[in-house]
């Protein structure tokens, strides 16, 4: 069995505790994010990022053909190289994959996402982002076999080979319903789903499939995307998800555990 790991790019996520926790395992994919660093070199190139809410309340990043570019170099320069020199530096057999290599990930562009701007709804057609519609799942096997542990990032690929952007938690999501994985883990910079936001203490630790339409208002922000991908993962045949915190030590054996929220 294989366990699929997500660990997010933004502030105040932890790194290292998550790539300390693994290093003893060889069964598993990692999955990263990089918004912050996507942001930073954004600023640095004067392509600062910019984000929209969808009607339905879920944040995104606008992906024009200038800024997909940046989120390029970023998650898969910058982020990629260094969570697989970090790993190397543990002893981990590690090799980086954006969505694009081998085709790992092939989706479809979006026609034109949809924004709310001062309360009407508008249509971006220049954004280049999509959705996954295929993991390439036999080169992921291919790599575990031989000992290697995938690290993987956005963007993907189109049939067409037109690059586009895709959320990394969806990402995670569609790998781990490819792979059959046991489990898949969000880590993020949060205990978990907070009923108030502001108030760690209000996790709320189980979600039954059933559930998540009811606990989905309940996900502001990136959160939404998060609670979004555990419905597709369990849709998907993985049995149980979990989003929890990646700071503190051991945070893959503590959300496997089932610290934070488990969605089964």
């Amino acid at each position: 069995m294989t366990l699929v790991v997500k660990v997010g790019g933004a502030s105040g996520n932890a790194l290292m505790p998550v790539l300390a926790d693994l290093a003893h395992r060889t069964d598993y994919v990692l999955v990263h994010g990089g918004s912050d660093e996507v942001d930073r070199l954004g600023e640095a190139l004067g392509r600062p990022s910019e984000y929209y809410t969808s009607p339905s309340g879920v944040v995104s990043r606008k992906s024009d053909p200038a800024h997909l570019e940046v989120l390029v170099m970023a998650i898969a320069g910058a982020v990629q190289t260094g969570i697989v020199a970090a790993l190397t530096g543990l002893g981990v057999r590690a090799v980086g994959l954006s969505g694009v290599d081998g085709a790992l990930l092939t989706a479809r562009r979006k026609e034109a996402s949809r924004a709310v701007v001062d309360g009407h709804v508008v249509l971006l057609k220049e954004d280049r982002s999509g959705t996954i519609e295929r993991v390439h799942a036999d080169l992921l096997r291919l790599l575990l076999d031989a000992g290697w542990v995938p690290v993987v990032g956005p963007p993907a690929v189109t049939p067409t080979g037109e690059v586009v952007n895709v959320d990394a938690d969806r990402a995670a999501a569609a790998i781990a319903s490819a792979l059959n994985a046991e489990a898949l883990l969000l880590l993020t910079n949060v205990p978990g789903l907070l009923r108030n936001p502001d108030d760690p203490a209000s996790l709320i630790p189980t979600v039954a499939r059933d559930e998540i339409d009811a606990v989905l208002p309940l996900a502001a922000g990136r959160m939404r995307k998060k609670v979004i991908a555990a419905r597709e993962a369990l849709n998907g045949s993985v049995p149980r998800v979990v989003i929890a915190s990646s700071r503190g030590p051991d945070p893959v054996t503590r959300a496997l555990g089932g610290e934070g929220t488990v969605f089964e």
